[in-house]
């Protein structure tokens, strides 16, 4: 069974707010579909709504009116950032979650900052600027030292940058601001493969082998 990560504040900040079934299902929907998206720039189109016949069905009787109003619902609120964009000659509007990224991905359409993919199904693609490892261990862990710095360098070399950003999360969300923490994980990957992990991330076995076991020897309790 696959699970799909719903941020805490869903919960004790957004759901109390939430008066409207339509848009309660549109949001759910929409955390389940980007969760099960690649990459870093993760949005929707319409037609990623449309396409699931089973999801239209239970919006009622005029399904294309409720989705429509639950999008515009969930956009008012500042669940889903929208932006224009013309394809094929046409306006459509993308839609992204409230997030960091999210927040990065609309600045970059609405300033012009994307180009056209090979990719029917995902047409734009952005110019984003990744941080590269050292701003990110500034950005989370604190200041480089020599030491850290070299380390740093053989992890650029060794690892994809979507693997040291991923563990890096990883150790923030649990924590544990350790450059050897992040490392044991990135090391755990190299050796069992990243992707074995994918198909039960979100259990709570697949939460504590990060807090426990192996990895407990880089946590202070």
């Amino acid at each position: 069974m696959r699970f799909t990560r719903v941020p805490g504040a869903f919960f004790n900040e957004l759901l109390p707010q939430i008066d409207h079934l339509g848009e309660m299902k549109v949001i759910l929907y929409a955390l389940w579909r980007l969760e099960r998206m690649e990459g870093v720039f993760r949005y929707l189109r319409a037609h990623h709504f449309t396409d699931d016949d089973e999801f239209m069905a239970g919006l009622g009787k005029n399904p294309s009116k409720a989705l429509n109003d639950g999008l515009q619902r969930a956009a008012e609120r500042g669940v889903l950032l929208t932006a224009e964009v013309i394809l094929k000659d046409q306006p459509e509007p993308v839609y992204c979650l409230n997030t960091q990224r999210g927040q990065a991905a609309i600045e970059a359409i609405q300033s012009g900052n994307w180009r056209m993919s090979d990719d029917p199904e995902f047409p734009i693609k952005l110019r984003l600027e990744k941080p590269n490892i050292f701003k990110l261990y500034e950005q989370h862990f604190g200041p480089l030292t020599p030491m850290i710095a070299k380390a740093l360098k053989e992890a650029e070399a060794t690892y994809p940058p979507e693997w040291i950003e991923e563990a890096i999360r990883i150790a923030v969300e649990n924590n544990v601001r350790k450059w050897r923490y992040t490392e044991a994980i990135l090391e755990r990957w190299k050796e069992e493969g990243r992707d074995a992990r994918r198909d039960q991330r979100d259990s709570e076995k697949d939460r504590k082998r990060y807090v426990e076991g192996e990895f407990s020897d880089f946590i202070e309790y």
